[in-house]
């Protein structure tokens, strides 16, 4: 896309998606995402490597969950720019009956919500522009409802979008909220930046960050609270079930993102 915006879209103002995307090696940003984005890689030069492990981590959790545990209902919040193997796309290949309910709040991501309604015939995804601080207007929207059945097990996917939300009260709360709206044996899949691993200097950078709020494993933990964590527990993302040797995966320096499971 360039710098070709849709109609009415701001491209001055720095969106997560947008940023991601560009650390993904997409082509749906602009000049406000690659300078923002540019300046994280400055401070923390594997910032790409571990966007691709933490889009990775979201595949391998989904594979999982639609393989082995049996869910046949995604609920993805923090979408994020349709790339390669979308949520549904992973589910779909393990359960081509599998549904999934997009979310996120950039209208870029409405502009290109084609590339995450391609269902299977069995399936079905919907795409709703809402946003993660209003959890309660997510659950009640129509298509949601129409959707998923939320008296049956649910997959709530928070990928690398909880660092978003200031106050460890008000994310735990949010967290709470939609994992309360859910039926037992629902799994909460989540990802969260953190400065577990960096130096000082690293960390003095990370509070500079606009808008980003890393936080610990413990307080990482706190959103599991009630739920059964499946093995590996919380892990960086690339030691979450990799596949390959544990002496070929990155550090946990270099990814600087937790990853976990949890079953309600």
């Amino acid at each position: 896309m360039g710098d070709d915006a849709p109609a009415g879209l701001d491209t001055s103002t720095v969106h997560p998606a947008r940023r991601y995307n560009y650390w993904l090696g997409g082509k749906d940003h602009f000049a406000a995402d690659r300078e923002s984005g540019d300046q994280i890689e400055q401070a923390h030069p594997t910032i790409r490597l571990a966007a691709r492990e933490n889009r990775a981590f979201l595949q391998r959790a989904v594979r999982h969950l639609a393989a082995d545990a049996g869910i046949d209902q995604f609920l993805d919040i923090g979408t994020g720019l349709p790339t390669a193997d979308n949520t549904h796309e992973v589910a779909q290949r393990a359960n081509p009956a599998a549904r999934v309910v997009y979310v996120d709040n950039d209208p870029m991501v409405m502009a290109h919500a084609r590339a995450l309604l391609s269902s299977s015939d069995q399936g079905r995804t919907c795409y709703i522009e809402e946003d993660l601080r209003e959890p309660g207007t997510i659950l009640a929207h129509p298509q949601l409802r129409d959707t998923l059945d939320l008296s049956r097990p649910v997959g709530l996917t928070l990928v690398a979008v909880l660092h978003f939300i200031e106050g460890q009260d008000r994310a735990r709360a949010i967290v709470a909220e939609l994992l309360s709206a859910l039926a037992p044996g629902s799994y909460l899949t989540l990802s969260h930046g953190t400065v577990d691993f960096a130096t000082e200097q690293e960390k003095a950078y990370a509070r500079q960050v606009p808008g980003v709020h890393l936080r610990s494993r413990d307080q990482i933990a706190a959103f599991f609270t009630g739920l059964d964590l499946i093995e590996p527990g919380i892990v960086p993302v690339a030691h979450w079930r990799p596949g390959i040797p544990a002496d070929q995966l990155p550090t946990p320096h270099d990814i600087a993102i937790y990853g976990a499971v949890g079953r309600r």
